[in-house]
This record gives C-alpha cells, sequence and structure tokens, in this order.
C-alpha cells in the first residue's frame, strides 16, 4: 500500500531535482523515492555497527588530542 507525503521545499531544491530526475530518466517522485530509500538504507546499516557515540564536542576533542 503506498501513502501519501507532502514536503514543501524551496523552488531552487526543486529544480536540482528536477534535473537529477532527467538525468537519471525518471519521475521526479521516483528520484526522491529511491533517495530516501537510500537515506534510510544507509542510516540503517551504521546503527547496525552498535559503534561507540559520544557528544560531538567530546568526539571533536578526541579527534584533535590524538592528532597531537
Amino acid at each position: 500500500m503506498s501513502h501519501r507525503l507532502q514536503v514543501l521545499i524551496p523552488e531552487d531544491l526543486d529544480m536540482q531535482l528536477r534535473k537529477a530526475a532527467q538525468r537519471n530518466r525518471v519521475s521526479k517522485a521516483e528520484w526522491v523515492r529511491r533517495a530516501l530509500r537510500q537515506s534510510v538504507d544507509a542510516v540503517a546499516r551504521l546503527a547496525s555497527l552498535n559503534a561507540p557515540t559520544a557528544d560531538i564536542e567530546q568526539v571533536l576533542s578526541e579527534i584533535v588530542c590524538g592528532r597531537s
């Protein structure tokens, strides 16, 4: 079953989506569906790593300390 999702986007983004869809010879809606699926899948793969996480400031601080 399909569900409708309405998202308001700025005109410049709409133009970018239209051009990307044309380059891939698909409708704008299909291009957006594919992009969303890829993004959701990528986040799911990252989450499955169960990698350690921390506050972004702490992570950046540890990176800087490791470079010294």
